[in-house]
């Protein structure tokens, strides 16, 4: 979609594309962050663009055991323990009850950005983003499972039926790699980072606040362009 840039900066419509992973715990946190600085700014108008970024690219499709994850990313539960902890305790201070415990299975996150590609067709993006977010990391739904992510489509008002044609046609799925490998083509390694028109980019859960300034810088440069 095309966004007409207005003369006034308060007027101004950005679009931001959220780089992100769904089984990201930093990308829910920047998602919510970025969410609540838009809310408590509503003189900023942005349309947000959602582009996958794989940070397991060689999961299986079914995902694995959350153990084995456990064991080959971080080299033990200790230390996975330790850094959940910090996570939840950030977690709690923006309203995300992270639940790491629930977690059975680690997915391939490859369907669920496939689904949110299908979600924003409808303009249902970012609510998809939310509901798979909130479903992996406090329901501890696998969301590498079509038949889960087709149930969160429906609770998000698109046809569930729908939503499973498309996950087990394998459509888009090309695009999902191709999108990855692109972010990484511009230098983006980590995540979650957002490229707003463009031309200005923040990586990492940032505060809210950081996040505030470089909106309104973003939307200056906008105007004056």
């Amino acid at each position: 979609m095309n966004i007409h840039v207005t003369a006034e900066p308060s007027n101004a419509a950005l679009v931001i594309e959220v780089v992100h992973d769904l089984v990201c715990p930093w990308c829910y946190l920047g998602v919510r962050r970025l969410a609540r600085t838009l809310a408590r700014r509503p003189d900023i108008s942005a349309e947000l663009v959602w582009r996958p970024f794989l940070l397991n690219p060689d999961m299986p499709r079914g995902g694995m055991a959350r153990d084995d994850y456990v064991l080959r990313k971080f080299g033990g539960e200790d230390r996975a323990r330790r850094l959940y902890a910090s996570i939840s305790e950030i977690g709690r201070v923006e309203g995300i009850a992270f639940r790491f415990d629930r977690i059975i299975r680690t997915p391939s996150s490859v369907d669920a950005h496939r689904l949110v590609r299908w979600a924003s067709m409808q303009h249902r993006g970012t609510a998809m983003v939310d509901a798979v977010f909130r479903a992996h990391f406090t329901d501890g739904i696998d969301i590498g499972d079509p038949l889960a992510l087709a149930r969160l489509a429906g609770a998000c008002g698109m046809d569930a039926n729908a939503a499973l044609g498309w996950l087990t046609s394998d459509a888009d799925a090309e695009t999902v790699h191709a999108d990855n490998l692109r972010a990484h083509r511009l230098g983006i390694n980590g995540v979650p980072c957002f490229v707003i028109d463009g031309r200005h980019a923040i990586a990492g859960a940032q505060d809210a606040e950081v996040i505030e300034r470089l909106l309104d810088v973003a939307r200056v440069d906008a105007v004056e362009s």
